[in-house]
């Protein structure tokens, strides 16, 4: 059975071969890909095309007008969100905003 520094030292080396061997194959692949783009005249939109719409709501940034008025000080509030302290605990329709 190995000791303890004996299988570290092992480790050590195993670490270094597996660094060259990474350092080496991607060389290698770095050269694969040059040679393609090279032949094919690719450019990096073919082989990164820009991304799509993803996740981006149609109404993001949009405002929202305030449903709540506080008569006493002017205060707004949409009706989303945390309910501000002048709003909590009380009847929300005493402070609609009318049309």
């Amino acid at each position: 059975m190995s000791s303890y520094k004996e299988l570290l030292a092992q480790r050590n080396a195993l670490e270094l071969q597996i660094e060259e061997a990474r350092r080496r194959e991607l060389a290698d692949a770095v050269a694969k890909v040059r040679t393609l783009v090279t032949d094919y005249g690719l450019t990096a939109d073919d082989i990164f095309p820009p991304a799509r719409g993803g996740r981006i709501s149609s109404t993001q940034g949009v405002k929202v007008a305030p449903k709540y008025r506080n008569q006493a000080t002017g205060e707004t509030w949409t009706g989303r969100g945390k309910p501000p302290k002048w709003i909590q605990g009380q009847d929300r329709d005493q402070f609609l905003i009318r049309d």
